[in-house]
């Protein structure tokens, strides 16, 4: 198993925590075609032209039958979906985020949330089977200690161990860093980019101050293991 895509050494791995600086529509000409096995990421929402390149650069580089994670914005939520259908990905399902209880408006008939979109190449299959990935919680408040727009690490954990058990996180809006960082918890290995360079620090900082798990089964271990 190799600790690169294309040029890149991957986190756990790299001394940069899998965190690279620069635009990801430069970075990820280097990524291989379908060598990513998960796409999760936190674009600007109103940003439609990066959902665009995103649904481009997902149909290259993932492998067939696999996820496309992203978050975006409730107000732009037509041209999202619009941009991310364009070029061959298919949307499988919607979840949301209450941003905080606080900004709920249900006297006026609003609320703040931001939807959580489930696209696919091909037909995505859920890695672990335990629960409805359906019907995952995603529970209100973010997590700002990194970078405002942070989703709480116990989101993006349910459903990196809903979707992945094993294979390759690709992030390439990573911001604070949540998806490395959940990674690093769960042993998976990761590759993320990140425009600003003192964001992506960061980003690099927090990946490093948290503890990657105990102990990680290797293949060969795992096959032992379910051997009778």
């Amino acid at each position: 198993m190799s600790d690169y895509l294309g040029p890149y050494l991957l986190g756990p791995n790299d001394e940069n925590q899998g965190i690279y600086t620069g635009d990801a529509r430069e970075l990820a000409k280097a990524i291989p075609d379908e060598s990513v096995d998960l796409i999760f990421t936190d674009p600007v929402y109103q940003n439609i032209d990066d959902y665009r390149w995103l649904a481009e650069t997902a149909v290259r580089v993932l492998r067939p039958d696999s996820a496309c994670l992203v978050w975006c914005g409730i107000g732009y939520l037509p041209e999202t979906l619009a941009a991310l259908c364009s070029v061959g990905l298919s949307y499988r399902w919607q979840g949301i985020w209450y941003q905080s209880n606080n900004m709920q408006r249900a006297d006026m008939g609003f609320c703040n949330y931001s939807p959580f979109l489930w696209m696919e190449k091909g037909r995505s299959k859920v890695a672990n089977q335990t629960g409805d990935v359906a019907n995952v919680p995603i529970p209100s408040g973010t997590d700002n200690h990194n970078h405002y727009w942070n989703k709480r690490p116990e989101v993006i954990r349910r459903y990196l161990e809903a979707f992945i058990d094993g294979g390759i996180v690709l992030d390439p809006f990573t911001g604070g860093g949540t998806v490395p960082a959940v990674c690093k918890m769960l042993g998976r290995r990761w590759l993320a980019f990140e425009i600003d360079p003192d964001t992506a620090e960061r980003a690099r900082e927090r990946v490093r101050m948290t503890q990657p798990p105990l102990f990680t089964l290797e293949p060969e271990q795992m096959s032992m293991e379910l051997e009778p």
